[in-house]
């Protein structure tokens, strides 16, 4: 058995003023924990989006009417409420889980040793969009579903999976300058398709807009242009992402490069293929709710891809610390 410390008044005061400096002198976690606590962020920051998604589509956006409690008399939802008040209400409750898994992260981050303020930050970026989004979400409710601030909500979820998958990079690298893997030419084509998959997600969220999903059965108003019109845009830029990256793995395999930025490219071209398949299928079955539901899914899955695909693009490698050598420590002897 392990003797725990008795806490002293001082501990309890150290504890108060600053409970995160507190943890990190008691716990240094491993390098494989703080990656488990990123990625957890990160899975979570994918799921709220998912069960955001299936509150519009099974009509329960206003199933908790107001914000920031359920009803204006009661802070949860009532059995009176039925279906609808127990998925809103219930998405409202995996904020909480999202927040702790961002603070286990956040702890773990402080906690390692040595300590790497950078992975800190993005933790702590990542509580601060979460926060934002609740807010956001609480608007969303209370102006009736406002297409165009559900939109804006999808957008900082994507910000909060962007902070999050970077974080979770991170922590599997070191601290030294990045090292670029591949030359400038190909930096410049992974950026035209990393701006090609942030059109294709927000143009998205204009066929959710204005599509048939309006989140409620009352009446929710819609973005004033064709669903239809706006899907072949949404396709029109699929395709534009599946061809930048079929040219982007052409490339990489031309300038011999490694295996790292090859092998993102790959999994992101399989992605982008499911995910095109599944936008077809839901497009010429008028949109059932379980394939919009995956193809939300599938959008997470790509923006993902696309930061992998950038992030492959360097390495960090630990950052050495310069240590005296033989002839500089007998020199220090000798003085």
């Amino acid at each position: 058995m392990v003797r725990v410390q008795n806490l002293t008044r001082a501990d309890a005061l150290s504890a108060v003023r600053n409970p995160l400096a507190f943890i990190a002198e008691r716990w240094t976690p491993a390098s494989r924990t703080v990656q488990r606590a990123a990625l957890a962020a990160l899975v979570m920051a994918v799921v709220i989006v998912v069960t955001g998604g299936a509150v519009r589509l099974t009509g329960s956006g206003l199933g908790c009417p107001t914000w920031p409690k359920c009803t204006d008399d009661s802070l949860t939802a009532t059995s009176a409420m039925g279906f609808h008040g127990a998925i809103e209400f219930g998405n409202r409750m995996l904020t909480y889980v999202l927040c702790a898994a961002v603070g286990w992260a956040i702890i773990a981050a402080r906690s390692q040793k040595p300590w790497r303020r950078g992975l800190t930050r993005l933790g702590w970026a990542q509580f601060w969009i979460v926060m934002s989004n609740a807010i956001l979400g609480g608007i969303v409710v209370l102006v009736g579903l406002n297409p165009y601030t559900v939109a804006a909500h999808f957008l900082l979820s994507t910000a909060l999976i962007t902070v999050a998958a970077l974080m979770w990079q991170r922590t599997r690298e070191g601290d030294a300058a990045p090292r670029p893997l591949v030359g400038k030419s190909v930096e410049q084509l992974v950026w035209f398709l990393v701006v090609a998959a942030f059109l294709l997600i927000a143009v998205g969220t204009v066929v959710t807009g204005a599509g048939p999903h309006a989140g409620d059965s009352s009446e929710v108003e819609r973005i004033p242009v064709s669903w239809e019109n706006v899907a072949k845009l949404h396709a029109v830029l699929a395709w534009i992402v599946v061809t930048l990256t079929f040219a982007l793995w052409f490339v990489l395999k031309a300038v011999d490069a490694p295996q790292g930025p090859l092998r993102r490219t790959r999994d992101l071209f399989l992605i982008l293929l499911s995910q095109g398949v599944l936008g077809y299928v839901q497009y010429f079955t008028d949109l059932p709710e379980a394939l919009v539901a995956l193809h939300m899914l599938g959008s997470c899955l790509v923006w993902i891809g696309v930061l992998r695909v950038l992030l492959s693009l360097r390495e960090r490698p630990e950052a050495v610390t310069d240590l005296p050598g033989p002839a500089t420590t007998s020199a220090l002897t000798r003085a």
